[in-house]
């Protein structure tokens, strides 16, 4: 397949999401890598194929003593430079080619074997500065283009349809969108139903969303948006993350955030939290994976102008 959106930066993973001397599989623009993340937090990728018999590295295993990926067909060795190890012996070339990553902090970035078109952006140190990491949530392979998953981060609408159970939502307001380059900014003010019993039973923590809220979105064009709000119980962060895995299917993941004013909550505020952001990944995904054939659209709905925006960027790339 041609590369979507060639140049661009693209998020793959949190090292939570690798675990130590894991394989952790990735799909990026129709092709397969393996990672793996050693005990001292060295993090390496390699196409996901064995040049022997082609058997996927991602499940076979990782040897600790010499820091490899193992083949699970015939147990082959290869270092984080594609090298085959044996009998002792390392390999002079590579036979698998690597991965170029670029590590910031706990994100793990990659261009895909492209040449950078724009630079890594440094929005989630930017936003979650004071705030701890709480967890990864929703991470799923979407049955839908990138496009598609791009435009739903910035339809401020879907809410009222997609989300109207999880969050009642009945009135919604944008009063600021900015935009600069591959960075835009948009301040959403929500005004909340008064939450049933039900919804209480479910989920707890409603009780600390205030009626009417204020929520700061950010976005770094075009893997990244993060969603920023206050409640009582403290404040949170969520980043939401695309990347394309093939032309018809995308992963999300989101990487959460908080700052509890009362630490002995914290237990209850993640397990909330990580099951709410979880819940939204999945409606969007139903919401994608049902359309019908995209055409052109007969009805304009309010604010729109900043999915417009994504999708000149898009199309302009």
């Amino acid at each position: 397949m041609s590369p979507i959106l060639p140049g661009a930066p693209w998020l793959v993973a949190h090292r939570s999401m690798l675990g130590t001397n894991q394989p952790y599989k990735i799909s990026l623009n129709g092709k397969d890598y393996v990672l793996w993340q050693n005990s001292q937090g060295e993090v390496f990728a390699l196409n996901n194929v064995c040049p022997h018999m082609q058997a996927p590295l991602s499940d076979g295993w990782v040897c600790q003593e010499r820091n490899t990926i193992t083949c699970p067909f015939h147990a082959l060795e290869f270092d984080g430079q594609g090298r085959l190890h044996q009998a002792g012996k390392v390999g002079a070339q590579p036979l698998i080619a690597p991965l170029e990553l670029v590590i910031r902090g706990d994100c793990i970035w990659t261009y895909g074997g492209m040449d950078a078109k724009i630079p890594v952006p440094d929005l989630i140190e930017r936003v979650s500065q004071g705030m701890t990491f709480v967890g990864v949530a929703g991470e799923k392979s979407i049955q839908g283009p990138f496009l598609h998953n791009l435009l739903i981060n910035y339809d401020y609408n879907h809410q009222n349809g997609t989300h109207r159970e999880l969050f009642g939502i009945k009135a919604n307001r944008i009063p600021v969108f900015e935009k600069e380059g591959y960075w835009a900014k948009v301040v959403q003010e929500l005004d909340r139903n008064d939450p049933t019993f039900a919804d209480i039973c479910r989920n707890p923590v409603i009780l600390s969303a205030p009626k009417t809220y204020t929520s700061t979105l950010e976005y770094a064009f075009p893997a990244m948006t993060t969603f920023k709000t206050r409640f009582a119980l403290g404040e949170i962060l969520q980043v939401h993350v695309l990347y394309p895995e093939t032309e018809t299917r995308t992963k999300a993941f989101v990487l959460a955030f908080a700052k509890f004013n009362h630490p002995i909550l914290k237990p209850l505020f993640k397990r909330s939290m990580l099951s709410a952001v979880a819940t939204v990944v999945e409606q969007d995904a139903r919401s994608i994976e049902t359309l019908y054939p995209r055409q052109a659209a007969k009805i304009r709905l309010p604010n729109e102008e900043i999915m417009v925006h994504a999708e000149k960027l898009y199309r302009e790339w």
